[in-house]
């Protein structure tokens, strides 16, 4: 080969390496799906999104750069929600973030192979999601987002608010694959605590309300709403609703007590899908789903609305203001 013929072929090659180089890097380039059984327009579901983007950046990954993420925000609405889960399978991600569980049972329902992690749900083993919490097996892992003794503690902090309280239902939406078991609980935590229980499934604004009303009816009763996608959804219709029949009513989610709630029991929302970004972290760079260790909360949170409490005729007791994380005045 003649010099200049060397040259010729050294320098086509030379330019042809970035070309090569960008190539190689789109082809590694991570695909990530979110599916949220929330409104797109919720900016609180919006600020935990937010952080798991944030915390992916802090590990390397970058949007356009060697990440793509699709978002699909199909409410409460179970059609489009399994509607919406098909259009992400179809593009064939590397791996799904979930919130909800009815959006985590819709995707169980349609893939076996793609992994999903999924941040903020009840107990995956005793629903069946997971075989274990040390060492899920299938393609979904995560973290919980409480556990069912907690309900014991909820009703416990509402009665020692409302010492009159004799009653209390729990709020629920049965398309929540984990509200067979929690109903179970909720029954046989109040007994102890000298309350009536009574299991009001909703699935809507309306239902919520004659829910809230049947209970009203009778004196000394209370709300207990546990985490559900429908419930956070109306939060301002669900406090109004409750804060007219001057109930008093413990969440779990603080979203309704900064709506005008009286008090909720439960972990931080934000921290949660921060650590999710972790495990699709690590997912993305080659470990199975299944290997690893679904994470339960480190801490709980305690919120007290003192504002709604004083308009509800309440003297929350110090001890119970002692142990609050959080006090709204």
């Amino acid at each position: 080969m003649k010099r200049r013929d060397f040259i010729t072929l050294l320098g086509g090659a030379a330019a042809a390496w970035p070309f090569a180089a960008r190539a190689q890097k789109e082809s590694r380039a991570g695909k990530v799906g979110i599916l949220m059984a929330f409104p797109e327009s919720d900016r609180d579901i919006q600020a935990r999104v937010t952080a798991f983007r944030q915390e992916l950046r802090k590990v390397g990954w970058s949007e356009g750069v060697n990440l793509h993420i699709d978002e699909r925000w199909p409410s409460d609405d179970m059609g489009r929600a399994r509607t919406d889960a098909a259009e992400l399978l179809n593009l064939k991600p590397d791996v799904i973030l979930v919130s909800g569980r009815r959006a985590v049972a819709v995707l169980q329902q349609q893939t076996r192979s793609i992994p999903v992690v999924f941040a903020g749900i009840g107990d995956p083993v005793e629903t069946g999601l997971v075989a274990s919490f040390a060492k899920p097996g299938g393609n979904f892992t995560g973290f919980t987002l409480w556990e069912y003794s907690v309900i014991g503690k909820m009703l416990g902090m509402l009665k020692e608010a409302s010492l009159g309280m004799t009653r209390a239902a729990l709020i629920y939406n049965p398309d929540n694959p984990a509200t067979v078991v929690m109903a179970r609980w909720f029954e046989a935590v109040a007994a102890p605590l000298a309350i009536r229980p009574t299991l009001a499934p909703i699935h809507t604004p309306a239902e919520i309300e004659h829910a809230v009303e049947a209970v009203a009816r009778e004196p000394n009763g209370g709300l207990l709403f546990p985490p559900d996608v429908t419930v956070a959804i109306h939060r301002e219709f669900v406090t109004r609703l409750v804060g007219r029949y001057r109930l008093p009513a413990i969440y779990g989610d603080p979203v309704l007590v900064t709506s005008g709630g009286l008090m909720s029991y439960g972990p931080d929302r934000v921290d949660i899908f921060r650590r999710a970004a972790s495990y699709v972290d690590r997912i993305l760079k080659g470990e199975k789903p299944g290997d690893l260790p679904v994470e339960a909360p480190t801490q709980y949170k305690l919120v007290i609305n003192l504002k709604t409490a004083k308009a509800l005729g309440l003297e929350v007791p110090p001890t119970l203001l002692a142990r609050a994380d959080e006090v709204i005045e």
